[in-house]
């Protein structure tokens, strides 16, 4: 079988986003991520009513003692005609929303994270227009600073599109990211159509400040169509996804971890070379699996040590075994073996038909996304569950994590106010991403410059509701954080009357 186009080595400049975009591009249309990004919106001010901020509602279905520290990252997602509010959304432990980043024009996000560029925590992810029913998207990667401004954007080189799987940022300053391309390929060999298509699983190492093209690995130079388990298109019509790159991750010596979802395997790739170091799992493993180390269908291969692998073990679409679970494979490099050593499902028996990922805390704990169910957890080391939660119905998200992030944002906080019919004013104070607000001072008076302290109200979500007994001609609201000191105060405004 002979690939008939491909690319190698190159550069592609990077079309990036300067400056600051405050509260990032909430009630505005958000650009399209894989349209020309110099003309995204920049500076867009926080919404003038709390309705423009509508996360879509998370339900918090199980909470102990013993989670790790830190907020919840998804970004959840629908497929629904029209869709509901979907994107990057922070919560916290009982589900409230902190920061929330709506997506429009028929874009989604994916793999929404915390995670370091140039020593400092940023927030990642994937923004494009997916391929329902494809498993695979066109996009641009984003990295944000802790005032929730675009400080960088990632694009993949040599003409191809940044994929929605994996979006890695390395200490090196690089970033780690797939591409899926169709390329003409002859399939009879393996019962297709000679005149088929074949989807190549790339990765790109690209260096984020340049966008300079370091490395670019085609799955079709190493990795036949004999190693799938994904049926053949019978028709020329349909590209065959023989391999579906799904992860790209770091091993201890410096050396890339692929995932490949279709041929039930990871492989560790040499990361100057592009060569195939080793095979596990799938039909050509280099390491014998031992009794119940077999996976299927796999997400998020992720190194523990230098012998110890985790990965979400999806075992659906189809099923091979019933229910989803997260597994620890470790490698002995003598004997040639694969030995499970953990392995957990969800006690309600999820199966995940699609997506999922495994994030090891830093108190020993799991943090697990459930795919295509919308679910994610966290769980202890003995297997016990702490934390269990969901998107709405209608909605899943690619991956799930739990990060320590502390931010405030570059704009002030917004305040809305109604005059109710029965003489009561409702007070909305709103600061989107503002993650240290223990508590909201309302203000308010007959004048802009004679404001007197009118309620105190403990901080309840992005969108906090404060009721005053009285009408007030001016208020604003000021953002306290636990140890009393003041952090930001919003415009006065005068009330509007209830419709």
């Amino acid at each position: 079988m002979q690939r008939l186009r491909s690319f190698r080595h190159g550069t592609l400049a990077r079309a990036g986003i300067a400056g600051a975009l405050g509260t990032l591009m909430l009630g505005a249309a958000t650009a399209h991520a894989h349209a020309d990004l110099e003309r995204a919106p920049r500076g867009v001010p926080l919404p003038a009513s709390p309705a423009d901020l509508t996360p879509p509602p998370i339900t918090v279905l199980t909470s102990h003692r013993g989670t790790a520290r830190g907020l919840i990252f998804v970004a959840p997602k629908t497929t629904a005609i029209p869709p509901g509010a979907q994107g990057p959304e922070i919560i916290d432990e009982l589900g409230r929303p902190v920061w929330f980043h709506a997506v429009t024009g028929g874009d989604q996000a994916a793999d929404f994270r915390v995670q370091r560029y140039r020593g400092q925590p940023v927030l990642t992810w994937w923004q494009g227009q997916s391929h329902t029913g494809a498993g695979h998207g066109e996009g641009v990667d984003y990295v944000v600073d802790r005032s929730y401004r675009v400080i960088a954007t990632v694009n993949a080189g040599n003409g191809l599109a940044a994929d929605t799987h994996e979006f890695r940022l390395t200490p090196e300053g690089t970033a780690l990211i797939v591409v899926y391309h169709a390329v003409p390929f002859d399939l009879s060999p393996v019962g297709g159509p000679a005149d088929g298509s074949v989807f190549d699983g790339i990765v790109q190492e690209i260096d984020v400040a340049s966008g300079a093209v370091l490395f670019e690995w085609h799955s079709l130079d190493h990795v036949g169509l004999d190693e799938s388990h994904a049926p053949v298109p019978a028709a020329a019509g349909t590209t065959y996804d023989y391999f579906h790159i799904n992860a790209v991750s770091v091993d201890e010596d410096g050396n890339l971890i692929v995932g490949a979802r279709n041929t039930w395997a990871f492989y560790k790739v040499h990361r100057r070379t592009g060569q195939i170091i080793w095979r596990l799992g799938g039909t050509k493993s280099d390491f014998v699996l031992g009794p119940d180390a077999a996976f299927a269908w796999q997400h998020n291969p992720e190194a523990v040590d230098r012998d110890t692998v985790r990965l979400f073990d999806n075992e659906a679409a189809p099923v091979v075994r019933p229910h989803s679970r997260v597994i620890w494979l470790r490698r002995d490099r003598r004997d040639g073996t694969a030995t499970l050593i953990r392995s957990f499902e969800h006690p309600d028996g999820l199966s995940a038909g699609s997506q999922g990922d495994a994030q090891g805390l830093e108190n020993g704990n799991t943090f697990v996304g459930w795919g295509q169910t919308g679910r994610f957890s966290e769980f202890d080391p003995s297997n016990n569950l702490l934390f269990d939660a969901s998107v709405p119905a209608g909605y899943d998200t690619y991956r799930a994590f739990r990060h320590v992030w502390h931010a405030q944002p570059d704009g002030p906080p917004v305040a809305t106010a109604t005059r109710n019919a029965d003489g009561t004013t409702t007070v909305h104070a709103v600061w989107n991403g503002a993650t240290e607000v223990a508590r909201w001072i309302v203000v308010g008076g007959s004048h802009t410059r004679a404001l007197r302290r009118l309620a105190t109200a403990p901080w309840n979500g992005l969108d906090t509701a404060i009721t005053l007994a009285t009408e007030v001609d001016r208020l604003a609201v000021i953002a306290e954080d636990a140890a009393g000191q003041p952090l930001g105060q919003s415009v006065a405004v005068t009330p509007a009357s209830a419709p």
